[in-house]
């Protein structure tokens, strides 16, 4: 995989930030921290994106017939069978 160069400016509160991570130990360097930020936000916009089509999947499925209770009962019985209750 090719890298590409970059330049980017902080502000000294976030560039003390940056460093602390570093000094920190989680991270070996600046470049490998901004990795890993751009890593997360990637993450998190393709889980915000799964969300937003089940929520749509759920309102174009229509009412369901199902009483509460009954999903509830479902759950139950899944959560049981995943060994999670």
């Amino acid at each position: 995989m090719s890298t590409i160069r970059k330049t980017l400016t902080f502000t000294d509160q976030q560039d003390l930030w940056i460093k602390a991570q570093i000094e920190g130990g989680d991270f070996t360097n600046e470049s490998e921290y901004i990795r890993h930020l751009i890593r997360q936000d990637q993450d998190r916009k393709s889980k915000f994106q799964d969300l937003k089509i089940a929520i749509q999947e759920g309102i174009d499925s229509g009412v369901s017939t199902k009483s509460f209770s009954d999903i509830l009962r479902n759950v139950e019985v899944q959560l049981k069978a995943d060994g999670k209750l």
